[in-house]
């Protein structure tokens, strides 16, 4: 083989090698322009209500929120013989024969203290119970604490109809639940002034009436 052939062919080879490069050179300058593939706009439903979409280089789910029986507004509690379990403190269920919803919602006053002398602090706290209506119904209901940090809701205990609550307290291992309600016969329209105090205690893991001279 002649000596131009050869240079030729290094010529060729150089120039392919030079071709090879700046087109690579190229795809990465336009893929680090363009960033990392976006995910799918999919979304994932939690069971707490929220929702969570596509993330990361493998473009998994994110995970959901954490909830369950550490949480107290993600328990159930029983009102009226039915169980309802809240999620973030709301529930809503079917009223047979309507249209409308019954929607109970976690109202607060809560109270911190041990009710089944177990040595673990329990929760205290009011519900608000309504079916579209007018009628706003409180009931107070006591989440009790296991050694392991989990929580199990007791049957609720109703106050009554659109009440003024007051006050909510752990005293020795009875709840006392103070609110103000309307004379008998009153009608809604009249703000709530008769002072009560409800005592309560958890016998056999259920919440209970008890009357004051027990304590």
């Amino acid at each position: 083989m002649s000596l131009q052939k050869e240079l030729t062919i290094i010529v060729l080879g150089l120039i392919g090698i030079s071709i090879l490069w700046t087109g690579w050179q190229a795809y990465t300058m336009t893929r680090v322009g363009r960033g990392p593939l976006a995910c799918t706009e999919e979304a994932k439903l939690c069971p707490d209500g929220s929702a969570v979409g596509r993330t990361g280089p493998a473009c998994e789910f994110a995970a959901c929120p954490e909830t369950g029986a550490g949480d107290y507004k993600n328990i159930a509690y029983s009102i009226e013989g039915v169980p309802v379990l809240l999620v973030n403190g709301h529930a809503e269920t079917e009223i047979p024969g309507s249209v409308s919803k019954k929607v109970t919602e976690y109202f607060g006053n809560m109270a911190k203290g041990d009710l089944n002398k177990d040595s673990i602090p329990d929760l205290a706290f009011l519900l608000t119970q309504n079916s579209g209506g007018s009628g706003t119904f409180y009931y107070v209901v006591a989440a009790l604490q296991n050694p392991e940090g989990m929580y199990q809701g007791t049957s609720a205990i109703l106050l009554g109809d659109r009440i003024a609550p007051q006050t909510t307290e752990i005293r020795e291992g009875i709840l006392i639940v103070n609110y103000a309600e309307r004379k008998e016969g009153e009608p809604m329209v009249v703000r709530p002034s008769i002072g009560v105090s409800r005592y309560l205690e958890v016998v056999d893991g259920a919440l209970v009436a008890r009357e004051p001279n027990n304590q």
